[in-house]
C-alpha cells in the first residue's frame, strides 16, 4: 500500500484518499466522542509500547478511529448504532477492505472504554506486541 507524507497536511496519508475524506477526518478529530477522547489520552504521545497512534486517520475511503502504522493496527470505538443490521453489514465490508491492505482491526464498545479503559489499553498493548513481533523492541 503506497504511503507518503503530504506536507500540506503535515501527516502521513494514503494515496487515493479523497479530499472529502481528509476534511471529514479533520472534522472528526475536533468532534470526538467522549469514549474516543478518553481512549486517546492513553494512546497519544507513544504511551503504549512506544508506538505512535493517529486519531481519525484516513485510509483509502475510510476513517479509522485510531491507527498505528508500525503495527498495522486499527482501533475502533463503536457506539450503539453499530448494532443496527445494516451497519453491521457495512462494518463487515469495511473491515474486509481494510484487511485486504494487511491491517488488523480491533473493536471496542463505548461502554467498554468508559467503564474499564485500563482493560482496553491492556488488550491494545497485547495486540500491538503480537503485531510488531518483537517485545524487546517495544517500550512499556
Amino acid at each position: 500500500m503506497p504511503y507518503h507524507t503530504n506536507p500540506r497536511l503535515g501527516n502521513p496519508v494514503y494515496f487515493g484518499t479523497d479530499p472529502i475524506i481528509l476534511k471529514l477526518a479533520r472534522d472528526n478529530r475536533t468532534n470526538m466522542t467522549p469514549a474516543e477522547k478518553k481512549l486517546w489520552q492513553y494512546l497519544r504521545k507513544r504511551s503504549i509500547t512506544g508506538m505512535k497512534f493517529r486519531r481519525q486517520h484516513p485510509i483509502s475511503r475510510f476513517i479509522a478511529d485510531f491507527y498505528c502504522h508500525q503495527a498495522k493496527l486499527i482501533v475502533e470505538v463503536d457506539g450503539g448504532y453499530h448494532d443496527d443490521p445494516e451497519q453491521i453489514l457495512s462494518d463487515e465490508g469495511r473491515e474486509k477492505k481494510l484487511q485486504d491492505f494487511g491491517l488488523f482491526i480491533i473493536r471496542f464498545r463505548n461502554d467498554e472504554v468508559e467503564n474499564d479503559v485500563n482493560d482496553v489499553v491492556d488488550r491494545i498493548r497485547r495486540i500491538v506486541l503480537e503485531r510488531i513481533g518483537d517485545e524487546d523492541q517495544a517500550l512499556h
